[in-house]
């Protein structure tokens, strides 16, 4: 793909250790690649990830910020996260609340402390009129209850989409975004790229989730992702929905730039 093609890589994890030695280096490289415009995620249950993920928003126009309490963290929820996440949206600090969600693969933290702490910051993004990154791995009939009983109506994204299409339909009912990472190009996941040539396209988004899920093609050099490859599954996406590369680029970042109105 051409670098001056422009992207959007819809969920990164660049505060994480993995990228500690060399984080300017690989937002350079992104950049060269054509991507215009990160979200990273602030885990508010890790001290240091809501510092270095503003700090990157600071030194780099293009970077996005959100922050919430990952299902893996619900055990850990208090209060104060609520009113800090609170504060950081009145200083137009963040874009979203995220990432949240319920996990039913791992269970680091206990399903009813899952939907609880789920439930609670979709009611605290509702009341600050921002939309949700949602993670929903084995959980997506809980998720659906959630979104609908809390009559949550900001939308969102269901990131890293791994769910059958039944949730995603209903889902894009609740104005949410779906995105794809570097599973979409895995050889195992052809049910995935099956639903996702059903995705309208103003409903698509693609991430690399780094500096997890590198994509298929890279998996033997790189053992990190990190947002340049998010081409990679944009290519993927273009060839399943018989749409030229600079197209679908186009057309996700348009939709990245709606949903987190940047």
């Amino acid at each position: 793909m051409a670098n001056q093609v422009e992207l959007a890589d819809s969920h990164a994890h660049l505060d994480m250790e993995e990228f500690e030695q060399d984080r300017d280096e690989v937002l350079k490289r992104a950049w060269e690649s054509g991507v215009r415009a990160i979200l990273c995620c602030a885990e508010m249950a890790a001290t240091a990830s809501l510092a270095k993920v503003l700090d990157l928003t600071r030194r780099y126009f293009w970077v996005e910020a959100a922050a919430g309490i990952h299902p893996h963290q619900a055990k850990e929820f208090a209060a104060s996260h609520a009113d800090e996440i609170q504060g950081l949206s009145r200083a137009r600090q963040i874009r979203a609340v995220g990432e949240i969600g319920l996990d039913y693969h791992y269970h680091f933290s206990p399903p009813e402390k899952q939907r609880d702490v789920f439930r609670t910051q979709l009611r605290l993004a509702q009341e600050l009129a921002l939309p949700v990154i949602v993670h929903s791995r084995n959980s997506g009939r809980d998720v659906i209850a959630a979104v609908e009983e809390e009559r949550f109506t900001r939308g969102g994204v269901l990131h890293c989409f791994t769910e059958d299409w039944e949730t995603a339909e209903r889902m894009m009912d609740r104005n949410f975004y779906i995105s794809f990472s570097g599973i979409l190009t895995y050889p195992s996941a052809q049910n995935l790229r099956e639903i996702a040539t059903k995705i309208p396209l103003e409903k698509l988004l693609v991430e690399t989730d780094s500096p997890y899920l590198v994509p298929a093609a890279r998996r033997e050099k790189d053992k990190r992702n990190e947002p340049a490859f998010v081409v990679e599954t944009v290519e993927v996406l273009a060839s399943l929905r018989n749409v030229r590369q600079e197209e679908m680029a186009r057309i996700t970042l348009e939709n990245f730039r709606r949903l987190f109105s940047v």
